[in-house]
């Protein structure tokens, strides 16, 4: 879930003692470092946005874990059923010795299906953008399998990363579940690809999961669930912007929108403000009419066929695709090269 992407340089690593358990931790900066910029100019466009990646503070990777779970939300069950049914393939496809390099990793649940299917693995990197998140779930998974060296890195996985030592003198494959390469415009989503293959090199591998269009009811009901979760997700952005930003937003005063974009082939999510509102933040105001939205994720699409001409003009070859039986959803092995 991300847009606005830029490539610069990445920061020289933090020094910060390493955790229990964990081979090496790298910290190359936190979201915080840009999220007030990044707020401030996005609600001061027209239309106003702001950025998807900045969903996952705490709480909010805290909710994801929980919309993962609805039973309206399709793609995470699917995905890991395919990946269950395909682990073997897959694994003789990375290969032994391999070092996976989970890209937006979240809590790590998929990767254990891999790690369980590949006892000579060599190494595993976790890079995500929360801190707490990301030390939680790599030090929950290095001391469940304290024979594979498990590194930590808290950065901006859309930009070039320097990866730590225990990837370095190994085949590099990464994996980038749940069709997060959606939340990227098309022409981001080519710039971040070739920065993934110039991250894992010219005998790299990259195992993503893509979801696929489908009829307009089951995505819409996927980003619209019954529990409210969703709009929950969406709302806590205005709540982190009170919270980092001594903002004086009233989330109760905005309302979770979700819908299907035909056209572009994408789900787009928005904050609606319900009344003409001023709001402070950042020592700064913001003018809201009533009905005038926030707009704050894309969730684009993609046909098997698509999705394949996307890779190409990235630097990858399709080497193979699976997907579930309904096909809702598609896991792609693609080559570097």
């Amino acid at each position: 879930m991300h847009h606005g992407l830029t490539l610069p340089t990445p920061a020289a690593a933090a020094p910060l003692s390493l955790p229990p358990g964990l081979a090496e931790f790298v910290d190359l900066g936190h979201d915080s470092d840009t999220f007030g910029p990044d707020v401030l100019r996005g609600l001061s466009a027209t239309p106003k946005a702001i950025p998807a990646k900045y969903f996952y503070d705490a709480i909010g990777s805290r909710l994801f874990d929980r919309i993962c779970q609805l039973p309206e939300y399709y793609p995470t069950r699917t995905e890991m059923q395919i990946l269950k049914a395909h682990r073997a393939e897959i694994a003789r496809l990375i290969g032994p010795d391999a070092c996976l390099v989970e890209f937006g990793c979240g809590s790590l649940a998929k990767v254990r299906q891999l790690v369980e299917a590949m006892p000579r693995l060599g190494g595993l990197v976790a890079v995500d953008i929360s801190r707490d998140h990301l030390l939680d779930a790599a030090t929950a998974l290095a001391e469940d399998y304290p024979r594979l060296p498990v590194a930590a890195v808290c950065a901006d996985f859309t930009r070039p990363l320097s990866l730590p030592g225990i990837a370095q003198q190994r085949r590099r494959v990464g994996f980038f579940p749940g069709s997060t390469i959606g939340n990227f415009e098309p022409d981001e989503a080519r710039s971040f690809l070739r920065t993934v293959a110039d991250d894992l090199g010219p005998q790299g591998a990259l195992l993503i999961g893509v979801d696929l269009v489908k009829d307009r009811e089951t995505l819409e009901r996927a980003y619209n669930d019954r529990d409210g979760l969703t709009a929950a997700f969406n709302l806590n952005l205005l709540s982190r912007i009170n919270r980092d930003l001594c903002g004086s937003f009233e989330p109760r005063f905005f309302r979770h929108h979700a819908f299907w974009n035909e056209d572009a082939s994408r789900i787009e999510m928005h904050l609606i403000s319900r009344r003409r509102q001023r709001v402070h933040l950042a020592g700064r105001s913001v003018l809201f009419d009533e009905g005038e939205a926030v707009h704050t994720e894309n969730s684009y699409k993609y046909t098997v066929e698509g999705f394949h001409r996307l890779a190409g003009e990235a630097g990858f070859r399709p080497a193979q695709t699976w997907t579930d039986s309904q096909r809702l959803f598609s896991l792609h092995f693609l080559t570097v090269g």
